[in-house]
């Protein structure tokens, strides 16, 4: 309960005994049903002042630091509280998530987590500080279109905590004590917060399972855009940034092909696609040129 509501329940607690004093002097003279009737009548007045000045709890401007009033939210009146981190502010995808409808419940944006952002838009270093302007700029477009909520429960993540923590352990206090969400694209925060049991939105998880499912002995066009680790590969991507790695695509770099997918790798950092050029009878070239070096080659036999 906040100093507010103290205040208020009682200021509402003494107004409805003093309103009650004039009626109960005069309900004493009656021999029984007196004092019944004036507890009944302090009891309601001790209610209807107490209600009333709860309604009026933000006119009590004077209780409280200076400064702009505070929002005094209940944590359990959150609902499914989405806790935004800094990575994922700047990396702007959560923008395009949110537009869709596909986060519910309340999107918070912790005030170390702003202040963290000015300071990255500060810094001295030309790539930060686009960085930190770019975080910022996508936070005042998502406050324009949604109910984003500031600061206003930033009093939860310090409690039991020491001064000079790091943000992402603010976060995960944070997180627990709301029932909330952390929403992240950052894969060590996403360990340590699943370790203590708080659950995790990761935007690149997301990204992952939303892009096709590829089938080996898929036909795509693909563009050759460069070299590959190993001898004669080729390097191509998807439009969701899939890489593909094309056998015998060095020697094609800048074309357009079809390919035909051999397998499909899953690692932790994405997907990745192996594949063959598609010859111009529908097989693989490396199918096509085994076939043509056997015509012709069969054994031959003596004729006697």
């Amino acid at each position: 309960m906040s100093a507010r509501d103290k205040l208020a329940l009682g200021m509402g607690t003494f107004l409805g005994i003093v309103l009650t004093m004039p009626f109960f002097l005069l309900l004493l003279r009656a021999p029984v049903l007196g004092v019944p009737l004036s507890i009944l009548l302090c009891v309601a007045f001790v209610y209807l002042s107490v209600r009333a000045m709860l309604s009026m709890k933000d006119e009590f401007r004077f209780i409280g630091p200076p400064g702009p009033p505070a929002t005094d939210e209940d944590p359990s009146a959150v609902d499914q509280c989405k806790i935004l981190d800094t990575n994922v502010i700047i990396d702007g995808r959560i923008y395009d998530v949110c537009r869709t409808g596909f986060l519910q419940g309340t999107i918070y944006v912790p005030g170390f987590v702003l202040d963290e952002l000015q300071h990255i838009a500060d810094s001295s270093d030309s790539l930060k500080r686009a960085r930190g302007r770019r975080g910022l700029d996508i936070l005042n477009s998502m406050q324009k279109e949604f109910p984003l909520v500031v600061r206003s429960l930033d009093h939860l993540a310090e409690r039991n905590g020491r001064s000079g923590e790091e943000v992402d352990t603010r976060l995960v206090r944070l997180a627990r004590e709301v029932g909330g969400s952390i929403v992240t694209n950052d894969f060590n925060l996403n360990k340590v917060a699943a370790l203590q049991g708080v659950p995790v939105l990761n935007v690149n998880e997301l990204a992952n399972a939303l892009k096709p499912v590829v089938l080996p002995g898929e036909e795509m066009p693909v563009t050759i855009i460069k070299e590959g680790k190993e001898q004669n590969q080729g390097v191509a991507y998807l439009d969701d940034g899939t890489m593909i790695v094309v056998e015998d695509g060095r020697r094609r770099i800048g074309e357009n092909l079809q390919v035909i997918v051999t397998s499909v790798l899953q690692t932790v950092a994405g997907k990745m696609i192996f594949a063959r050029i598609k010859g111009a009878n529908g097989e693989s070239e490396e199918a096509h040129e085994s076939g043509r070096g056997r015509s012709g080659g069969g054994p031959r036999y003596k004729v006697r």
